[in-house]
Order: structure tokens, then sequence, then C-alpha cells
């Protein structure tokens, strides 16, 4: 009888030590694993979540600054669309016969942006 408690004894330990085989073999395998992704994925011009931030902040004050310009530009346009809108029928004016219009300078408007 106690032969056979030995055998099951030394077949407990040697699936044991597989077990404990195979878990080691999968640790080395993964770790090899995020090795070779981590060796792809760097060798991807990727860019770090920071860098990509800093990047959508510039171009969300741009958009800003472009709608700011374009309202801008729309109440100048507006400002000066009357007056180099009313052609004069039937002669020719002559481009110095026209009065001169005080103009601004181009920094001087409102709401200017530096």
């Amino acid at each position: 009888m106690q032969s056979q408690n030995r055998f099951f004894d030394d077949l407990v330990k040697v699936l044991n030590g597989a077990a404990g085989t195979m878990a080691g073999m999968g640790r080395e395998a993964e770790g090899a694993f995020r090795d070779r992704a981590r060796d792809w994925v760097g060798g991807l011009d990727m860019i770090s979540r920071d860098e990509f931030e800093a990047v959508k902040a510039i171009a969300v004050a741009a958009r800003e600054e472009n709608q700011l310009l374009k309202a801008r530009i729309e109440r100048l346009e507006a400002g000066s669309a009357p007056a180099a809108a009313t052609p004069v029928s039937g002669t020719k004016a002559s481009a110095g016969s026209a009065t001169p219009k005080a103009r601004k300078k181009p920094g001087a408007a409102s709401g200017t942006i530096e």
C-alpha cells in the first residue's frame, strides 16, 4: 500500500513541476511578445498623448483666431461695400476725379488681434 502512495506523491510532484514550468514559459512568452510589440510600435512614427494635446490646443486657438479675423473682414467689407458698389450710370468717371476717403490704418481698428 505504501508503494502506491509513493507513486501518487511522485506523480503529484512531477505534475506540480510541469505546471510551474508551463507558467514560467507563459510569462516568458508574454514578456517577449510585449518587447516585440513595443519595438514594432516604436518603429511607427507615433506621437505621445502630450504632443497630441499640445497640437490640438494650437489648432483650437488657430480656429478661434480665424473666426475672429473672418468676422472682422466681414465687418470691414460691410462698411465699405455700399460706397464701392454704387456705379456711376451713363458717364465715365476718371479715377482721379473721385474724392479720396480717409482710410484707417490696418492696426487701428477695434478688436485688433496681435
